[in-house]
């Protein structure tokens, strides 16, 4: 009964470190870019777009389809970022597997 007891302990310590872990990823950013950085895209550690930054060179009325393509490409860019930051945080508890709905 005692080792269940330091098992259930454990657990329940595991839990809350990856509960903090998840949340503190809301408090890191990463920054996707595209065109040589003429679009940047900032987003947080929970996949939330924070800022865009499109610099006046990457504007032109006449290619508008250009631009689009450059916010989406940087977009993609920072959410694969925040995939891999959020696997490096919390792979540390799940040993690599991706668990669905955790992060």
């Amino acid at each position: 009964m005692n080792n269940m007891n330091q098992m259930m302990k454990q657990v329940k310590k595991m839990q809350e470190q990856m509960l903090k872990a998840q949340e503190e990823l809301g408090n890191k950013t990463v920054e996707g870019s595209a065109g040589g950085g003429v679009v940047t895209v900032t987003a947080n550690g929970h996949k939330k777009v924070t800022q865009i930054v499109i610099k006046p060179e990457a504007v032109d009325p006449d290619d508008v389809e250009m631009l689009q393509d450059l916010v989406l490409t940087a977009v993609n860019d920072a959410m694969a970022k925040a995939d891999e930051l959020a696997n490096q945080d919390m792979g540390k508890f799940t040993g690599g597997m991706k668990i669905p709905g955790l992060f």
